[in-house]
């Protein structure tokens, strides 16, 4: 299969590069981990965690929204042995589908081409409707509209206490609040003020709760309740947290791999069911090809800005607010990687909540074999010049053989 690079790639390549060693550390200050909120299209960023993980690419920082908050918890809440496996633990538990039978797996197997495929993912999506997901989220009984007005009860669809034991289970949050190796964040949305707020492992205790205050998406999960304020799911606001890393104080080289679950770039629609699909890509992908030119934009601002200060003079630098100039000014380094999940044509409006074990096992596929062409790349891997500034790579290339 052809792999394309953007045009920044390709002038890369043309830097003398030596092959990336499994166990080697890229020449970058911080490694980055941005993953962006998907539903069941998580699995995508579980493979893609393992592509990295076999390469020896362990982040220093991981970032997430909505799933990849929690992808995100599971990976910086265990050592770095024992995180595929934990992954896979949470994966295989929340697709074990509780409806039985044969959407255990035999009916999957039975069906062929995409139509077919299209119509059993339907069918487990509905499944997910009105079962849930076990060790994730369950039906309220009775329904919100027969509940005390205010209560988390008549404010969403479903219960997500099994998701409170799952993290509990998988997740040591203390190895995630006094770790020095690895620094989290997650973001959600303030219920109250609309805003949008990260919590960050250095700044906030982090437990459960704010996991799933980043996935609390409405009506179907309440807020969660952290300090006196309710928070939401915050792809509501930006389900792509890649200007929160970037706009950390101080400034450091960087190679960030942003996982990415929905494609911006998709075909005009021909029914209804396509618009409903097409709408969700268009609103959850957060301009994610949009937020890195604005990085590039900002990084070349920065460096005119860092070379022009070196040429005032002193008894000018005087009537200048430097400390906001100098905060402005940068010569920081950035290689930003971007992985997308791309739907195959059987994939419809329902494919954030195909909660199928058929459908996780296509998607953590998808992602390990994009993770794993990503990385015949050697240049993904090299520092630009201060010149340079910034690199995007974004290879166009789904998850299948």
């Amino acid at each position: 299969m052809t792999q394309t690079l953007t045009q920044n790639a390709v002038r890369a390549t043309r830097r003398k590069s030596k092959t990336h060693q499994i166990g080697e550390r890229p020449p970058f200050d911080c490694v980055a981990l941005v993953l962006q909120g998907g539903g069941a299209l998580g699995a995508y960023q579980g493979g893609v965690y393992q592509g990295l993980a076999e390469a020896g690419l362990h982040p220093d920082w991981v970032a997430g929204i909505s799933i990849g908050a929690i992808n995100a918890a599971l990976i910086a809440g265990n050592p770095p042995e024992r995180r595929v496996e934990q992954l896979r633990e949470f994966w295989e538990l929340i697709t074990a589908n509780p409806g039985g039978g044969w959407l255990g797996g035999f009916g999957a197997t039975m069906m062929r081409g995409d139509l077919a495929r299209g119509t059993f993912g339907q069918i487990a999506a509905a499944n997910a409707l009105m079962n849930g997901a076990p060790g994730f989220f369950k039906p309220r009984q009775p329904n919100p509209w027969l509940q005390a007005p205010g209560t988390p009860e008549a404010t969403s669809y479903y219960d997500t206490s099994p998701l409170r034991a799952t993290l509990e289970q998988l997740v040591d949050f203390d190895r995630i609040n006094t770790s020095e190796q690895m620094r989290f964040s997650v973001g959600a949305v303030n219920v109250r003020t609309g805003n949008f707020a990260y919590f960050n492992a250095r700044t906030h205790h982090i437990g459960p709760q704010h996991i799933m205050a980043s996935g609390a998406l409405p009506p179907g999960f309440a807020a969660v309740e952290i300090d006196g304020e309710h928070y939401w799911d915050g792809g509501l606001v930006s389900n792509t947290p890649l200007e929160w890393v970037v706009d950390r104080e101080g400034r450091e080289d960087m190679l960030i791999f942003q996982v990415d679950l929905w494609n911006a770039r998709g075909q005009y629609p021909a029914t209804i069911a396509n618009v409903m699909s097409r709408e969700k890509e268009i609103q959850f992908s957060s301009r994610t090809r949009a937020a890195t030119n604005a990085v590039r934009r900002r990084r070349r601002l920065g460096s005119a800005l860092a070379t022009l200060l070196e040429r005032v003079p002193d008894d000018l630098k005087a009537g200048l607010d430097m400390r906001l100039l100098e905060d402005a000014a940068d010569l920081s380094v950035y290689n930003i990687v971007q992985l997308i999940h791309r739907a195959r044509s059987f994939e419809g409006q329902s494919k954030d909540y195909e909660f199928s074990r058929l459908a996780m096992e296509e998607h953590w596929k998808a992602g390990y074999h994009d993770a794993v062409r990503t990385l015949r790349h050697p240049e993904i891997l090299q520092r630009p010049s201060a010149a340079d500034g910034v690199f995007t790579f974004d290879l166009a290339v789904d998850g299948r053989d």
